[in-house]
């Protein structure tokens, strides 16, 4: 008798991490992807732009990949489709804003053609393989957030997305608790929560204590008004034009991301522009100061972005002056602290003032606190749950929530990214291991960069380099001529003649060895030159640079 299909939820991203959430739900020969999203690379990951999902696992079952359905449009859930899509030829489905967020990825990349975007609405459903998918409105701090209901043939698995239970959203747009509530009565066979801030007690303030800070803060500034925010934030780009608008002030875009998000928001329908408001920034250097705001990106203490840039007087087109307020409504990514507090270090010598995060109201996250969460898992009341969207100590206080609103210990799964998850009716295990791990994106190479490369570059980050240069003669072995040297990073040549002439010394003793022991082998040379020199080099120096010989022969 032939075996029931299995039901597996297999993450490819964003469990024990912050980014590339990517999650395949499979169903017997069926395989349904939820988001696919980017991360930003960590500080020892050096030239690296990006992270994404290893797909190794869907490239294997690529005959069975029915579709990828979002949850919204922020980079940490859509922003690896360009590179996913280039190998999976599958329909995508999502709200409007988030496709429409996705289309201008996909424009950038050249890769729109052939894409199937399918838009839906909050309560809309669609048929993927076996899986119907249905669409829930929540709030969040983008817009047509939605969680997702996957009917299988096995029980309901719902995926939260990214949420809060914000009573008083910008957009008026609350979240369906009437839905979520049905589908806790029927029944939820698995629940995935996000778990960003399962830490946090009590619950996530609303959107517009923002939109109030901001009113308080516009009435105080007697100068120039600079906000960042994250581009993507819609709300709180919403909530700065209306504050503008309020008190009189015109508005300039700058940053490249910032302007394709208000582009595509206000074309869609989703970011509400008084007539006239927007300036290009062009016009806004001839109005006096106390009438112009600047929305930025460098929220995240970017190196290249137009704040950092603004900073260090290296804007083309801002300058900060004494007087200027600058308003920062965002909170530091993890990972990104030392960057924002270098930021608003400088500013401050400037003579700005600078509003920020933890002296203030200025900025409220887009996630649930405990309370939340509790309430989602009371609402659902799932049989099974896995905490999702969090580094690990996150995902262990989310199953510590779950166990005290009464889901069963035995049946949490804490899981990581590769694991396969497994469900029936009445169990749920952890039953083997895919390929899951990080792929790098640097300049326009996918994956090519791993951690050889990255080791090299932290080698020659730390010690520098020493290229050594010399010509042999192919039928005697003789050097004619070099060796020379060249050092970068390493130590600076003119005051360190003494030591690299003592460098040259150790390699034309190194050569003469290899001529004695008869190695002719460029390899074995450059192996031989490379071990004499680095070992001198440490005794004197204590560094190892990377070092390069570099033999040519005539």
């Amino acid at each position: 008798m032939a075996k029931d299909p299995k039901l597996s939820l297999i993450p490819l991203g964003g469990l024990g991490e912050i980014g590339k959430n990517m999650m395949a739900v499979r169903y017997g020969d069926s395989i349904l992807i939820i988001d696919c999203g980017l991360m930003f690379p960590e500080e020892e990951m050096l030239g690296i732009d990006i992270v994404i999902p290893d797909i190794t696992y869907l490239l294997e079952n690529k005959e069975f990949v029915q579709g990828i359905v979002l949850t919204h449009g922020h980079e940490d859930h859509i922003g690896a489709l360009p590179y996913v899509l280039r190998h999976l030829n599958i329909p995508v489905y999502g709200t409007r804003l988030t496709l429409g967020l996705l289309e201008g990825k996909l424009k950038e990349q050249n890769i729109l053609a052939g894409v199937s975007l399918n838009t839906v609405k909050p309560r809309d459903s669609v048929q993927v393989g076996p899986f119907k998918v249905e669409f829930i409105r929540v709030s969040h701090s983008i817009p047509d957030a939605v969680s997702l209901a996957i009917h299988t043939p096995m029980g309901v698995v719902m995926h939260t997305g990214d949420f809060k239970f914000d009573l008083t959203p910008v957009d008026g747009q609350v979240t369906d608790f009437h839905r979520l509530a049905q589908l806790g009565e029927k029944g939820v066979l698995v629940l995935m929560s996000d778990s960003t801030n399962a830490e946090r007690p009590g619950y996530t303030m609303s959107e517009r204590v923002v939109g109030n800070t901001f009113d308080e803060n516009f009435r105080q500034a007697t100068e120039r008004i600079i906000i960042t925010t994250f581009a993507s934030n819609v709300h709180r780009l919403q909530q700065a034009i209306q504050t503008a608008y309020k008190h009189d002030r015109k508005v300039a875009v700058v940053g490249r991301s910032m302007v394709n998000v208000i582009s595509v928001a206000n074309e869609l329908g989703y970011i509400d522009i008084p007539e006239g408001i927007l300036i290009e920034m062009e016009e806004a250097s001839k109005l006096p100061r106390n009438k112009i705001v600047i929305l930025t990106t460098g929220s995240q203490g970017e190196p290249m972005s137009a704040l950092t840039r603004m900073a260090f007087s290296d804007h083309r087109q801002v300058d900060i002056y004494p007087g200027d307020t600058i308003i920062i409504s965002a909170a530091p990514i993890p990972g990104n602290e030392k960057l924002v507090a270098r930021i608003i270090n400088q500013l401050f010598k400037l003579g700005a003032k600078v509003i920020y995060e933890l002296a203030s109201d200025i900025h409220v996250s887009g996630h649930p606190n405990q309370e939340e969460l509790k309430l989602m898992l009371n609402l659902l009341r799932p049989k099974f749950f896995v905490p999702v969207h969090g580094e690990y100590r996150m995902l262990i206080k989310h199953a510590e929530l779950a166990k005290d609103v009464g889901v069963l210990p035995q049946n949490i799964i804490v899981a990581e990214n590769g694991q396969v998850l497994e469900f029936s009716r009445r169990s749920g295990r952890i039953t083997g291991r895919v390929a899951a791990g990080k792929v790098l994106v640097d300049g326009l190479g996918v994956g090519d960069v791993g951690n050889v490369v990255l080791k090299d570059r932290k080698l020659l980050s730390q010690d520098g380099i020493l290229i050594i240069v010399l010509t042999i003669d192919r039928e005697s072995g003789q050097v004619i001529a070099g060796p020379d040297i060249v050092s970068r990073g390493f130590v600076y040549v003119r005051e360190s003649e003494e030591l690299l002439e003592e460098a040259k010394a150790r390699v034309q003793i190194a050569l003469e060895k290899c001529s004695e022991k008869g190695i002719s082998e460029w390899a074995s040379i450059k192996s031989q030159v490379r071990d004499a020199v680095g070992k001198y080099l440490y005794e004197k120096t204590r560094r190892r640079p990377m070092i390069l010989p570099i033999i040519m022969e005539t």
